[in-house]
């Protein structure tokens, strides 16, 4: 195995990964909540703990990768208030919650499957774990740090900070959290202002409700994770992750919880992608910036001067590190385009290159460095500047300016294919029909027909109209070749 470094969000720094049992990895990450359309941060996290997922497996790791689908008790306030979201919306539709949260949830697959994101190991869903929640309800009213009222269940955060630190993953004391709490409706059932729900009573009129032991009702939405983890990983697992967002209350509130039922801590590391920017500032609806996936595939959107493809969108997020703000602008964006553009040209070159006798050329240094960025807490901006270090070596050797000998091209072609298609998970867009090619070999004989017959007039037509549609002819005394432009 690698030596693999982690950025812990639980202790602020990088740490050595060390799986709890190797090479057995558990990996959980929050996933969407589906009563809307999945929005670009939300992809972005995905496409992160993708990369993820990926490298661990390419290190020989077996992972369990389980990603949520929450589909209950995401409620609209934050203090335990209001209505379901997915509940809400099926009101007004007119329709069952179950065809709210099957809409949005085949539409999230879609999109995940557009950005050539690999499907977790297990994807439970809230509402398939009501018995789980219910469950260790229980476990934490039998030790003494929740409460019940009214049918509804609260956990005691202040009587849990006696014996544990509560601000641990945000690295906030109690008394700061406390000072800093707004004072809010609907309250009046809670001992303090930082408990939160484990169970809620349904009001007359609630969709999704379940019998407990407390009162038909739902589960809080910050149980539903501590279950479903427990249940696939264990008390304590490897890796949990999701959005920056959900570390100060989501992920606190887990870690309150499972300690509380088992005395572990769940995870032991925490990892937590940042959010997206546009033109520098934080990407939001109510400043319409924001985008959906399918307005930066078309390009239908104020802010945008063209649509882009999913794989040069998916390469713009992999060129910024997953802990860093990533600026959305049409600038970057075109950027990206040149440049994955020039990635899948050499990628697409570098199976058809020919070996010499003797090389030019030390590969293995090279593919050390790509290993060196991803071992750095998955730096995927670093990884890429080495490939692109490797994309201008494919070129030298195909206009015969380097040569290389056998075993370090076969080298390069293995660096290619794991790291640009296994780990990144990019593909070829350009190559995506098997026709393509046999059409465009077709085309090229036209041409060379035409010059053989000294009709340069057509021959630079069909030069210049390849061109005009993103293909570069290049002639050589092998013959003609072509690539995307």
């Amino acid at each position: 195995m690698q030596n693999l470094f982690i950025y812990n969000t639980l202790t602020r720094k990088k740490e050595a990964f060390k799986a709890i049992d190797p090479p057995h990895v558990g990996m959980y990450v929050c996933g969407p909540t589906v009563y809307s359309d999945v929005h670009l941060g939300n992809c972005r996290t995905f496409i992160s703990f993708d990369l993820i997922f990926r490298y661990l497996t390419h290190l020989g790791y077996k992972v369990r990768y389980v990603r949520n689908i929450t589909d209950a008790g995401h409620l609209e306030g934050d203090t335990d208030e209001g209505e379901d979201k997915i509940s809400k919306k099926a009101k007004l539709a007119q329709l069952e919650p179950m065809e709210i949260v099957q809409k949005y949830t085949v539409d999230f697959h879609q999109i995940m499957e557009i950005f050539n994101v690999n499907p977790p190991s297990i994807e439970p869903t809230a509402t398939g774990h009501i018995i789980e929640q219910i469950e260790l309800v229980k476990v934490i009213l039998e030790k003494g740090l929740a409460y019940e009222v009214n049918g509804s269940v609260y956990f005691d955060v202040e009587k849990y900070n006696q014996n544990h630190n509560y601000g641990i993953l945000s690295n906030r004391n109690l008394e700061d959290m406390l000072n800093n709490t707004r004072n809010l409706g609907g309250q009046e059932e809670k001992h303090g202002k930082l408990d939160f729900a484990l169970w809620i009573k349904a009001k007359p009129g609630h969709l999704m409700k379940w019998p407990s032991p407390w009162s038909i009702g739902f589960p809080g939405w910050h149980l539903e994770c501590s279950a479903m983890s427990k249940k696939y990983l264990g008390e304590q697992f490897d890796i949990h992750g999701g959005g920056m967002d959900l570390a100060p209350t989501h992920h606190t509130n887990e870690i309150a919880q499972n300690e509380a039922a088992c005395g572990k801590m769940p995870a032991n590391y925490w990892v937590h992608t940042n959010m997206l920017t546009v033109n520098g500032q934080k990407m939001s609806k109510s400043l319409g910036n924001s985008f959906l996936p399918e307005e930066l595939f078309s390009g239908n959107h104020s802010l945008l001067n063209k649509g882009y493809s999913a794989m040069t969108v998916k390469f713009f997020m992999l060129q910024a590190h997953y802990r860093s703000t990533l600026d959305f602008s049409n600038e970057a964006l075109e950027a990206s385009e040149k440049g994955f553009k020039r990635l899948m040209n050499a990628f697409a070159v570098a199976p058809n290159l020919k070996a010499a006798s003797i090389g030019e050329i030390e590969i293995k240094p090279l593919q050390q460095k790509c290993y060196e960025a991803m071992n750095d807490d998955f730096n995927s901006p670093v990884l890429i500047a080495e490939l692109f270090e490797m994309c201008r070596i494919v070129n030298s050797i195909h206009d015969k300016k380097l040569k290389i000998d056998q075993s370090n091209l076969e080298t390069l072609q293995q660096t290619f294919q794991h790291f640009v298609l296994d780990i990144l998970g990019l593909k070829d867009e350009y190559a995506a029909s098997d026709e393509l090619p046999k059409v465009l070999d077709f085309v090229i004989n036209l041409r060379s027909e035409a010059k053989s017959n000294q009709d340069y007039t057509t021959s630079d037509k069909i030069r210049l109209g390849l061109q005009s549609i993103g293909y570069q002819l290049k002639d050589s005394k092998e013959g003609t070749s072509w690539e995307k432009i």
